[in-house]
């Protein structure tokens, strides 16, 4: 692409940063500062003009409460980019809101975005294109199981095989790596949002009790288990008599909220089996040793390893803070540069 003096000049004084640019959250990343920024990926746009007016938190807390002149929205929707210009305005504002944290007068960042394994060109095209318009000088690209890995400190160059089971908002990414590189993958767009849809449904059929996905969220969070708890535990839930419309509340179990979740987390484990079944059974062995790590937001559900482990008969752990695992492995690539660029995806080849 040839010497940029300008390019040069910002690259003195902008910031390096790496970016989950997740369904849920969006995590930022800075070079020698670590993880500075955790926003909700939701903007509040006016109706009328589109227009970007709230984003990240501010947005979040807007969900079912705006006014008719304003939509809230998620422009990142099963780990990819549904409203380009959108999702450009959030990276946009997340590049400015980290400079003006650090003082850094000039937001022209080289940013490394992680992005699910089984994306298409135009999909990864998209956010390639959206950072670049976001403010970024230079943009690359890393695939969100290898990212993941390196935030959970896996040992991904050794010889030996590695398994790590992503799950985020949108999208389950689940991968084994070996030497630096993926040697099997699987990318499924069932996840944090699906348990969520899950457990709104089960309400609606069991109670004739309308929810909404903040209230789902918070009882995934607080009851919701993948495996029988020492003690089950019981919730009050609010939300909407579908039968005569006024408010309501019951008292929902744990276990019934283990049977909501059933149907997506049995997607997920499936589909690991699936993928131990077609890797090459030298790294099976190594897995017998190694185990399974598990990140992303989603790996917080109670129980969650335990069932793993069971299931696919493998240890099963998870990582250190794993919300963070997919920025913390961007922001990796980042600190050491020469060691891990072989790592990220040839954006060179989007380029027209």
């Amino acid at each position: 692409m040839g010497f940029n003096p300008l390019n040069w000049l910002f690259g003195l004084f902008a910031l390096d940063m790496g970016i989950d640019l997740g369904t849920a959250n969006t995590l930022v990343y800075v070079r020698g500062k670590g993880i500075v920024l955790l926003e909700p990926s939701w903007v509040a746009v006016d109706k009328r003009t589109r227009r970007p007016l709230y984003v990240g938190s501010e947005a979040k807390r807007m969900v079912g409460r705006a006014p008719a002149s304003l939509q809230v929205i998620r422009p990142v929707r099963d780990g990819v980019i549904a409203e380009f210009d959108i999702t450009t305005a959030l990276l946009e504002y997340l590049i400015l809101k980290a400079h003006e944290q650090s003082f850094v007068p000039f937001p022209r960042p080289r940013v490394v975005v992680g992005i699910p394994a089984g994306v298409t060109e135009v999909e990864m095209r998209a956010v390639y294109d959206a950072a670049l318009n976001a403010g970024a000088r230079e943009v690359h690209l890393i695939e969100e199981p290898l990212a993941a890995a390196l935030g959970s400190g896996l040992p991904i160059h050794d010889v030996q095989g590695t398994m790590i089971v992503d799950i985020g908002g949108g999208t389950t990414e689940i991968a084994v790596l070996s030497m630096g590189g993926v040697v099997i993958s699987r990318s499924l767009r069932v996840a944090g949002d699906e348990m969520d849809e899950a457990i709104i449904q089960y309400i609606r059929n069991k109670y004739n009790l309308l929810i909404g996905p903040r209230m789902a969220e918070n009882i995934k969070m607080e009851i919701g288990s993948a495996y029988p708890l020492p003690e089950e535990r019981t919730m009050q839930v609010r939300g909407r008599s579908l039968v005569s419309g006024l408010p309501q509340a019951v008292e929902v179990s744990s276990v019934e909220i283990r049977e909501a979740l059933a149907r997506p987390l049995e997607t997920i484990i499936e589909t690991a089996r699936d993928l131990l079944d077609e890797a090459p059974p030298e790294i099976v062995a190594d897995l017998m040793e190694n185990g399974v790590c598990l990140a992303g937001g989603g790996s917080l559900l109670q129980g969650l390893d335990r069932r793993l482990s069971e299931e696919l008969r493998l240890r099963a752990w998870v990582a250190e803070d794993p919300v963070s695992a997919v920025a913390r492995g961007a922001g990796m690539v980042l600190e050491d540069f020469p060691t891990y660029r072989r790592l990220l995806i040839d954006a060179e080849r989007f380029l027209g």
